[in-house]
């Protein structure tokens, strides 16, 4: 029995698709490089992906000031000088640096709270676009809002620039939590639950002088974003996970960080500081990569860590002026 097949939806891209190169990378470690040189480090080392910025989040972090996508020419060269899967940040809600990366033909977008948000009241509507984009969450709402709009892929968070793992725990847990609450809760325990997410694309109506409740977003109407909201939710309640490639991120600075998240059940990591802020980042980025190979069998994890250095130094999270996990709806 033939079966209707609609060309156009598989030659741009699909929820599927977007979903399916979230899946390739699954199981390994995306690496922040801002140079050429520091790509072909992080693919030899076995990376499954880059990350192009022009600085890591520490940098950012010690730099301050409005923190912005990175400059094209940056971002081919490292387009141009390796094979793996080269991803790029723009800033929460940014349309216009999203529509650039992805004529640039990168990846993956990073819709990330590492850089400046440019919209406070919403993210990028991510189902506009051919590209796939990862984005963060800390806890599970944050997670179903974004794969609503379209993400293709999450990352926990953590705190970025830090090397400091404990918030990206925080989250892992959180989230991990959360779906296991939602696997048992009641039909109406599920509708609160929805009613709370959807309140994550009202602050409009939080810093309005009048009484507005505005009925459509950049997702389409609210009763729209709702339903796919409701899909979302039912597809984690299925599934007993977020229906998304899941990473973690933010502080990883160690094998042992490394591996530890994937224990928490996360399928991969991103990392960013850590690498490059060590003593000896070619050890370091060759560590990390065999510790998230074979979390589970600490003596290989063990070897890992006696092969690197000194770790970027750390941050308490306590101390910090700016957290990054906070930037997000």
């Amino acid at each position: 029995m033939a079966t209707n097949i609609d060309m156009s939806q598989l030659l741009h891209g699909t929820e599927l698709l977007k979903r399916g190169f979230a899946k390739m990378q699954e199981g390994g470690v995306i690496m922040d490089v801002v140079n050429a040189e520091q790509a072909h480090l992080a693919e030899d080392s076995g990376a499954v992906a880059v990350m192009a910025l022009e600085r890591v989040p520490s940098d950012i972090r010690a730099d301050g000031g409005v923190a912005r996508m990175s400059h094209p020419k940056m971002i081919m060269e490292i387009i141009d000088t390796t094979s793996i899967p080269v991803m790029a940040k723009s800033r929460i809600g940014h349309e216009g640096e999203a529509r650039i990366l992805e004529s640039l033909g990168v990846d993956m977008i990073d819709e990330s709270e590492v850089l400046t948000p440019a919209d406070p009241f919403f993210h990028i509507p991510k189902k506009d676009y051919n590209v796939p984009f990862v984005c963060g969450c800390t806890n599970l709402g944050e997670a179903v809002r974004r794969i609503a709009e379209g993400a293709a892929m999450i990352r926990t968070k953590g705190e970025a620039g830090t090397g400091n793992v404990v918030s990206a725990i925080q989250h892992s847990r959180l989230v991990s939590n959360e779906i296991n609450a939602l696997c048992n809760s009641t039909a109406d325990e599920a509708n609160a639950a929805v009613d709370k997410i959807m309140e994550g694309f009202q602050k409009l109506k939080d810093v309005s002088e009048f009484d507005i409740n505005p009925n459509i977003t950049p997702f389409g109407t609210m009763e729209d974003l709702r339903k796919d909201v409701v899909d979302v939710f039912n597809e984690v309640k299925k599934q007993k996970r977020l229906p998304v490639v899941t990473f973690s991120a933010g502080g990883i600075a160690t094998p042992a960080d490394a591996a530890l998240l994937m224990k928490h059940g996360m399928d991969g990591v991103f990392v960013g500081s850590g690498i490059f802020k060590s003593n000896n980042p070619k050890m370091t980025a060759d560590a990390i990569v065999l510790a998230t190979h074979h979390y589970q069998d600490a003596k290989i994890v063990a070897e890992a860590s006696e092969m690197m250095g000194e770790p970027m130094p750390g941050l308490e999270i306590g101390n910090l002026e700016t957290r990054y996990q906070d930037r997000g709806y």
